[in-house]
């Protein structure tokens, strides 16, 4: 049995191991694979059985071009990147990798936020180019320092992330609440169910952990910024497509929104001419909320485990049944 990765560097540059797909058969694994190039892509695959992708889109010419496809794999949760009705045409099951990173993203968009409340790199950094040494006072600050005991924290999306940002943020002293549809009598220790208007409203510090969906892309416009409190806080660890790039820039550069801490935006990698590149006190990381070592230990075992069960004939976390 013959088994493709085409774009695993991202999950493993080197600090992981492939030996469990090693085990199952025989393995070729591709760094990276050009997602434009559907010719390329199509001869990476050959006449493999099984394929992985993480980011390189496996698309009706690619599936219907590679006819020796038996199953895919998703090295990711979202599985976007290939055509599941022509997957599902052709009897090819997808697995994604429901859930990894739970743990991981939350404890980095609490980071992002504590960044945003003490510009801790920026003082780091100030200490070091020797700013404090020669200070004529014991201490100095750059930007306020907001405490977040006694602030709210809206919360749209209280899937399973929601949920444990909510409890890192409700450990900080900080109300919780949330507009979901999903909402369970258990989170009621938690957070407080409000309407999305409410949440716009009553919000200090408002983060995202929603889905790409028709009624959630956009989310945070220009209307909506406008419900909101002055000097709120923004925080996307999610899907870039939430949020309108420049309706956040304008924000951010009018004082309406005070800063926001971005781990994606609308097209990745981040292009040049991106507005939120020279907006004020906006924060962005890489994309690298999933990727702690952990996260990304536990992504492949769910993947290994992903394959194992379709070789078993019980495949699980089909997402085209």
């Amino acid at each position: 049995m013959k088994i493709i990765i085409l774009d695993g560097y991202t999950e493993n540059p080197g600090d992981l191991s492939w030996e469990g797909f090693e085990k199952l058969g025989e393995l070729k694994v591709y760094d990276r694979t050009n997602v434009n190039d559907n010719g390329e892509i199509i001869k990476r695959i050959g006449d493999a059985d099984i394929v992985y992708t993480n980011k390189t889109p496996l698309n009706m010419e690619v599936l219907e071009s590679c006819k020796s496809i038996k199953f895919i794999g998703v090295l990711a949760t979202g599985y976007n990147v290939v055509d599941i009705e022509t997957a599902k045409k052709l009897k090819i099951p997808v697995s994604n990798i429901p859930t990894y990173g739970t743990t991981a993203v939350a404890q980095f968009t609490a980071a992002l936020l504590l960044e945003i409340c003490h510009h801790i790199g920026h003082h780091n950094n100030e200490v070091k180019a020797g700013r404090w040494t020669e200070n004529k006072d014991w201490c100095f600050w750059d930007y306020p320092l907001i405490e977040l005991s006694g602030k709210t924290a809206g919360i749209i999306g209280f899937g399973r992330i929601g949920e444990a940002t909510g409890k890192v943020l409700k450990s900080l002293g900080m109300r919780i609440i949330t507009a979901t549809e999903d909402f369970r009598e258990s989170q009621k220790e938690i957070a407080e169910l409000v309407s999305l208007d409410e949440l716009f409203r009553q919000s200090d510090v408002i983060s995202l952990h929603c889905p790409l969906l028709p009624n959630t892309e956009g989310i945070i416009n220009k209307n909506n910024i406008s419900k909101m409190k002055d000097g709120v806080i923004i925080l996307n660890a999610s899907r870039g497509g939430l949020v309108i790039d420049n309706d956040l820039a304008e924000g951010l550069n009018s004082g309406k929104i005070y800063a926001a801490g971005l781990d994606v935006v609308s097209v990745e990698p981040i292009e040049k001419n991106n507005p939120l590149l020279k907006a004020k006190n906006c924060f962005i990381t890489p994309h690298i909320a999933w990727a702690s070592k952990e996260s990304r230990a536990r992504l492949m075992n769910i993947a290994v485990e992903n394959l194992k069960s379709f070789i078993d004939g019980k495949p699980q976390n089909v997402v085209n049944l």
